[in-house]
């Protein structure tokens, strides 16, 4: 540090004072009690960290599409206790209708014996307004009950009520889960050798080196597998993946987990779930990678079961009313793309109940399995035949022409050949026992009801709405008949009559 001319060295204020002054203008400064104190201003960054938020709050508005479809569930809570918003996977795991579940007290779907504890832990959340979590017992619908840890924020809207947002999260598997490996771990500790799962030592190429018995269930004797290639049974779409997990677990030292399909020298099938480790001697250099597998088909297989279910009717596999929906919603966007139109068609059996009323709803089944095995055969694989309850079916069929009238054309001899088919007698095999078959023949026809539509002129619930109503105008003029709907007159929803003809002369 300089000497200052007046004999003495500067003190640190002097010396704050003088860096201050010889700072950009950009520096505000003002005297306190005589000392020199400077406040920088960053308005770049208050400009940088609006611009910030503002983008969080973009991807915010982006994501709250993807909330119905979260792997937990999500609800909103009043400060009556009543659910006021739920997203689908809240209402799946309750097992009821999103639309069921609104307004109603949530403590309806716990377990009677975890009602009081609920109404203490929300009276405290509503009290405190803070983070908390519990885990309670709930209903699914009317079947079996599940553990669900709840995850719980109250705060206050302004000049609102405050709302209680619940991250509810089903963790039935994963509590018995724990349980069990409490209850077991000493004794799977000792029994190796006769586990379920798939246990291999693999050498830093992936050749066998051990195999424990449980690989005779897929090889027979296992001492024919030293030294063999570990990838070569599974499958070619799976292998170089499964490859290069293994490589990343030699050189990373980290278990990396591996689903893949095993093919068995039958040819069948087995979904396999893999984590490997590595082995290293005293020096910490790797030796040998051990392999633990688990067979997941009968998971897969139930989870591919699930997934039909919710998207599928159980009596006919057809497509059920959210999948119908959900295409619908796609075929008015495809509309909009090509400027093909495209048609939904409502069909509806004349004479379904005398048939149920005389042999019982077993054989009624079969006519509706028949109904939509015929329906299915009159369309094009990309179309859809959804059944849409009791002995009602929605036909969609898209793309059909970008000229009205030939679009018109072409889904007229459409319906007239899925009525025609639905016309022909039906033959249907009762078994009686064991050995005995009987054969009830039942002729029944359906009213159609068709509305053609494109892009988003309409929504999708007006669609629907306008070819029932068509079809029940077929029902009302004769029944076995197909019926147009006319958006033109003014007669329904602000406009329209409709346009019957038996035979679909067009």
């Amino acid at each position: 540090m300089s000497k200052m001319k007046t004999g003495h060295y500067p003190s640190r204020t002097e010396d704050k004072a003088r860096r201050a002054i010889s700072r950009p203008p950009c520096t505000h400064v003002r005297f306190i009690d005589g000392r020199l104190i400077e406040f920088r201003v960053y308005m770049l960054k208050l400009a940088k960290l609006k611009v910030k938020i503002q983008q969080l709050q973009d991807t915010l508005k982006e994501s709250r599409g993807f909330i119905d479809n979260a792997p937990v569930g999500y609800l909103a809570i009043s400060n009556r206790g009543k659910i006021t918003e739920a997203n689908l996977t809240a209402a799946s795991m309750l097992g009821f209708e999103r639309n069921k579940l609104l307004h109603r007290h949530l403590a309806d779907f716990m377990v009677s014996a975890d009602r009081v504890r609920w109404r203490q832990h929300f009276a405290g959340l509503l009290k405190h307004n803070e983070k908390s979590a519990c885990e309670l017992f709930f209903r699914r619908g009317d079947k079996e009950s599940f553990l669900a840890h709840l995850d719980c924020l109250s705060y206050l809207r302004e000049s609102q009520e405050p709302v209680v947002r619940i991250v509810l999260t089903d963790i039935t598997e994963r509590k018995q889960m724990d349980k069990d490996l409490r209850e077991h771990e000493e004794f799977f500790r000792m029994i190796a050798e006769n586990t379920e799962d798939f246990i291999a030592v693999l050498d830093m190429e992936g050749r066998r080196l051990y195999n424990n018995p449980s690989y005779a269930r897929i090889f027979g004797a296992t001492a024919r597998l030293n030294g063999t290639d570990s990838f070569s049974e599974i499958h070619s779409d799976d292998r170089e993946r499964v490859k290069q997990i293994f490589m990343e677990t030699v050189r990373s030292g980290t278990g990396l987990k591996a689903d893949f399909r095993f093919v068995l020298s039958d040819g069948s099938v087995r979904y396999m779930e893999s984590r490997g480790g590595l082995i290293k001697n005293s020096q910490g250099h790797a030796l040998h990678v051990v392999v633990v597998s688990r067979d997941i088909t009968e998971r897969k297989l139930t989870e591919e079961e699930t997934r039909n279910f919710a998207f599928h009717d159980a009596l006919t596999k057809l497509p059920n009313r959210r999948l119908l929906s959900d295409r619908l919603i796609q075929s008015m966007a495809a509309g909009k793309r090509s400027g093909y139109f495209s048609a939904l068609l409502y069909l509806d059996l004349d004479n379904f109940k005398p048939l149920n009323d005389q042999h019982g709803h077993a054989v009624g089944d079969l006519l509706l399995q028949e109904v939509a095995r015929r329906t299915s055969n009159c369309v094009r694989e990309l179309d859809t035949v959804s059944r849409y309850g009791g002995d009602e079916f929605v036909v969609l069929i898209t793309e059909l022409d970008a000229d009205k009238s030939r679009a018109i054309c072409v889904i007229g001899h459409i319906a007239e050949k899925i009525r025609g088919a639905l016309a022909e007698p039906y033959l249907l095999v009762v078994k009686m026992d064991e050995n005995t078959e009987s054969i009830v023949t039942h002729h029944c026809t359906a009213s159609i009801g068709v509305e053609l539509f494109m892009d988003h002129e309409i929504s999708p619930d007006e669609i629907l709405m306008r070819a029932d109503f068509a079809m029940y105008q077929a029902k009302g003029g004769g029944r076995n008949s197909v019926c147009f709907f006319d958006s033109n007159s003014p007669k329904l929803f602000g406009g329209g009559q409709l346009m019957r003809d038996h035979h679909v002369e067009v």
